[in-house]
């Protein structure tokens, strides 16, 4: 290792030492904005989480859309349940059941009250229906189920209760988007804030930057310990937020789960995961340093040795 790298090495080593030591020397200004930017995270998160928990009970929801499967008036029984033996036999099929004509016209008459009507009628005008359980409440499965049974000419109609999966899938979206947004919005702030923050530094530094400077000090130099400051302001906001995120969840673990059990016996809300605290540790530490970096490009260039 040639001497260069080694002194390039160290002075990081020294500026991320020092850095961590004035956050501690400054501590309660520190907590405040450490809090700051922990709520600022937290929120999204907390929402990105509740939002992926209703998107599961949605699909594991033991209410799949119902399908109800017209065969033709003149297909007979006999032939009716042939074709409900072959339906079953598809993947996306957890079971069916068929119901005659007898059976339906019978269920209408005791629905509609209108039994004596019925029974003056000649023939049945019913067909046979098979009443389909899918495995799938995926939009796409079902449409191309439908045109898959209804290329059959023992089949008259099919008709596919989506009504609830649109309107869920539909707010999912929405509610997704309007997370996103948030989550755009509270990510600026914290660059923001990070930033200004990173701005007084700098003002306060003022006289020791100008004096670097002087004695040659590249912008790359001075730059340095005001990156690692936001660096340590994000990493440190992040673990605040994982703390609001962890005691949110388990204030919100027991009412959402009792809710989502009676859709779902086996639902139980995620936590954060490793994945999770990752993905908050890299958000805020390139949060902090992009704030950073804006802050100190700005501000730096104003600084001139007089």
């Amino acid at each position: 290792m040639s001497d260069r790298l080694r002194s390039w090495l160290a002075h990081h080593r020294r500026v991320c030492l020092s850095t961590i030591s004035d956050l501690l020397k400054n501590l309660m200004s520190s907590l405040s904005t450490w809090l700051v930017i922990g709520i600022a995270l937290a929120l999204p998160s907390i929402f990105f989480i509740i939002l992926s928990s209703v998107a599961q009970i949605g699909a594991g929801w033991g209410g799949n859309p119902s399908v109800s499967v017209y065969l033709q008036t003149d297909l007979d029984e006999k032939a009716g349940k042939s074709l409900a033996n072959e339906i079953v036999d598809s993947n996306y099929v957890e079971n069916v059941h068929f119901v005659s004509r007898d059976v339906a016209l019978k269920d209408f008459q005791e629905r509609s009250g209108l039994r004596d009507v019925l029974s003056s009628l000649n023939r049945n005008p019913l067909p046979h229906v098979i009443e389909v359980n899918l495995v799938s409440s995926d939009p796409l499965v079902l449409n191309d189920l439908k045109s898959l049974w209804l290329r059959d000419n023992r089949i008259a109609k099919v008709v596919i209760d989506l009504a609830w999966l649109e309107r869920l899938n539909a707010l999912l979206i929405f509610v997704e988007r309007l997370v996103w947004i948030l989550a755009l919005i509270l990510g600026l702030g914290v660059i923001l804030i990070i930033g200004n923050t990173i701005r007084l530094a700098i003002e306060n530094r003022r006289q020791e930057i100008e004096v670097t400077k002087l004695f040659g000090a590249t912008d790359g130099f001075v730059r340095r310990p005001f990156l690692y400051l936001g660096f340590w302001f994000g990493v440190g906001g992040a673990l605040i937020a994982m703390i609001l995120l962890q005691l949110s969840l388990v204030v919100l673990s027991n009412p959402i789960e009792t809710l989502a059990q009676s859709y779902r016996e086996d639902f139980a809300l995620p936590g954060i995961g490793a994945d999770g605290v990752l993905l908050l540790l890299g958000l805020g530490a390139c949060m902090g340093i992009l704030g950073a970096a804006v802050a100190v490009s700005r501000h730096l260039k104003v600084i001139e040795p007089r």
